[in-house]
């Protein structure tokens, strides 16, 4: 980690840590790639407008949300299969963030019992896929509360599977094919190979999703895979109605990108919602949530928790989205390289990395506390960017 001085250099160091197919199911986007590439392009047509000799001496970036106080105003974003590219990947990541005092989310196809994370790292998230009927959906909930957690992350963005031609092309599938080509990938690659993949099948055998359901387990080489990941195109506001009546704790909406969706999950009594166009790997050519932000802050008012993602790396990147409207953000994919390649060591690096660049480039706006920031401190192209609701 001593060569990583920023998030951007993790993505390189996990390509040459891991098999190119497991590399590849984690970079790649969906279809021609336009979304994950505005992601971060859209950073680049925003410009700080900073003010001067205004004693920042006394400045933080402590945040709160959603009732709970956090060191910085970033947390880990729920990643799938974690356990596949780093030892014990999901409690890596949610010790790691507790440690630093973020939030976590664990994601519902990760490949360690949620109760095992809970337990090991209590303020985690847990995010959910929804499966496909209300009984099922009910008996997940139930487990999730049951474990212990206080926050419950819906995605909604996943109502048919996306494209996976980027990774199946590396030679990665779902079900995973133990093939040759995954073999000589292992080969080439003995840290993954030896460090994760060996010491996770000799210390709990082959990793199974665990979290899809209430108590089922699915193989990662199962043929039922994909079919059990599937079945969510007939959902709608209904099931979030009954997730609400039976959620006692905070619920949180992932996946949004238009206005009108945000207001109806506020109406709709969710806590809060996560502008995102999940890392660019669903829909391609859908919009960045940092186009859409100033509109869906309007929306929905002032005092609406709104959360973001979707191709963040820097700390300028997280306060161009506080001051465009957002509360928190939400990091995916640098986290898991940070896991992959230092385990906890690596997350807590990447953490400090982050936090280190908010807290500088806050000071150097010339602003204190994180509520002070405001549009007023922006430049941005008023053509690319979405500044009222439709039809406002």
């Amino acid at each position: 980690m001593r060569k990583v001085f920023c998030l951007e250099d993790l993505e390189e160091a996990a390509r040459r840590f891991l098999p190119p197919a497991i590399f590849s199911y984690v970079v790649s986007p969906a279809e021609s790639g336009a979304t994950l590439t505005d992601n971060r392009a859209v950073f680049d047509e925003i410009r700080f407008l900073p003010r001067v000799l205004r004693n920042v001496a006394g400045r933080s970036i402590a945040t709160r949300l959603l009732g709970q106080d956090y060191a910085a105003p970033f947390g880990i974003a729920p990643m799938g299969v974690s356990a596949l590219t780093a030892y014990r990947g999901d409690r890596v990541l949610a010790e790691s963030a507790a440690r630093a005092n973020i939030p976590m989310v664990m994601s519902g196809s990760s490949l360690t019992r949620m109760e095992e994370v809970a337990r090991a790292a209590p303020g985690s998230w847990f995010q959910a896929y929804l499966p496909p009927t209300p009984e099922r959906i009910a008996a997940l909930v139930d487990r999730a509360a049951r474990a212990g957690f206080g926050t419950l992350v819906v995605t909604v963005d996943v109502a048919v599977r996306g494209s996976t031609e980027h990774y199946e092309r590396a030679g990665f599938s779902s079900p995973l094919q133990p093939d040759r080509r995954l073999l000589w990938g292992g080969i080439t690659h003995p840290r993954w190979a030896l460090g994760s993949f060996a010491r996770t099948l000799l210390g709990s055998g082959l990793p199974h999703f665990e979290n899809s359901d209430n108590d089922k387990r699915i193989a990662i080489v199962a043929r039922n895979v994909v079919r059990e990941f599937s079945g969510r195109a007939h959902l709608d506001w209904t099931a979030m109605r009954r997730i609400r009546e039976q959620w006692k704790g905070k619920l949180v909406l992932k996946g949004v990108l238009h206005p009108d969706d945000a207001v109806t999950a506020r109406d709709e009594g969710m806590d809060a919602v996560v502008l995102s166009n999940h890392g660019g790997r669903q829909l391609d050519g859908s919009v960045s949530p940092m186009r859409v932000l100033p509109a869906v802050r309007a929306a929905v008012g002032p005092g609406y928790p709104l959360l973001i993602d979707s191709g963040f790396r820097r700390g300028t990147d997280v306060l161009k989205a506080l001051a465009l409207g957002a509360d928190f953000v939400l990091v995916g994919r640098p986290f898991n390289y940070a896991a992959t390649v230092g385990g906890a060591a690596g997350v807590a690096h990447a953490a400090g990395l982050l936090a280190r660049e908010t807290e500088m480039a806050l000071g150097m706006l010339g602003v204190n506390r994180l509520g002070e920031l405001s549009p007023a401190l922006l430049m941005l192209r008023p053509e690319t960017f979405i500044t009222t609701p439709p039809g406002a």
